[in-house]
């Protein structure tokens, strides 16, 4: 793994950590590819249920990195992550900003955990140009459109506790916490079956937008993976033995 993402396995609960403290974390082609390379991680080891995304540093992180952006050197690999984020729950740790792009990347996880005071915003038309990395798409998935509208074209940030007031935020932690309280939530997660759970996350992603008879439809199938697998055995097993399951992901 390079050096601009680290990676760090707690139990079936993946830490991934943005690594250029210097650069606020600043997305540039190497941290995009590590980070893609991390994700893969957490998709295909079933030994792997949920994962946590932080950055090191003062902050979350920057979004794109606007010198080597200036120098001719788009983040290769970033557009990829930022469009199809990961198949397994992914979980972002905010501490101090997730501004811009860095804000988009907490957008593409599941659920955020911000510390207190953090801010969270999309400034892009302060500097002429708009957050097209999914944030004017998500964001009004997520919080009340007045919120979002007010967010894009003022480009002013909010703070983690009226992020939290509005739904952006799952948990506002203290300072120096996010990843303590984000992991708390991923350790809980990683109880359950793998399978459920990534077939949870996908159909209530599915949901938004979906008529009831769409959704259904889109259910079938992975219905029928999950209710005939291995765990959905083992898990009723568990149960009548009153232990815990010993879930394989098959």
């Amino acid at each position: 793994m390079s050096d601009e993402v680290l990676t760090e396995q707690r139990g079936r609960v993946l830490l991934i950590t943005l690594n250029r403290p210097e650069a606020m974390n600043s997305v540039n082609s190497a941290l995009a590819q590590a980070l893609l390379a991390a994700i893969e991680r957490l998709d295909t080891d079933p030994g792997l249920t949920c994962g946590v995304l932080t950055g090191a540093g003062r902050g979350f992180s920057a979004g794109m990195d606007l010198k080597a952006f200036a120098a001719g050197e788009p983040p290769v690999g970033f557009d990829t992550f930022i469009r199809d984020g990961a198949k397994k729950p992914l979980i972002a740790a905010v501490e101090g900003f997730a501004l811009a792009g860095g804000l988009e990347i907490a957008l593409s996880c599941d659920l955020i955990v911000a510390a207190e005071g953090v801010k969270l915003g999309i400034p892009e038309a302060g500097v002429g140009l708009f957050a097209a990395g999914g944030g004017l798409v998500r964001l009004p998935q997520r919080v009340p459109y007045g919120v979002a509208m007010r967010m894009a074209l003022t480009a002013d940030p909010i703070l983690a506790d009226e992020a939290k007031e509005v739904g952006l935020v799952a948990e506002v932690a203290p300072k120096g916490e996010a990843v303590d309280v984000a992991m708390q939530i991923a350790e809980r997660i990683a109880q359950n079956a793998p399978l459920a759970v990534a077939a949870s996350k996908q159909l209530v992603q599915l949901a938004t937008g979906m008529s009831e008879a769409e959704f259904w439809e889109a259910q079938a199938p992975l219905q029928a993976t999950v209710f005939t697998s291995d765990d959905a055995k083992e898990g009723p097993r568990a149960f009548a033995e009153k232990r815990a399951p010993e879930w394989t992901g098959s």
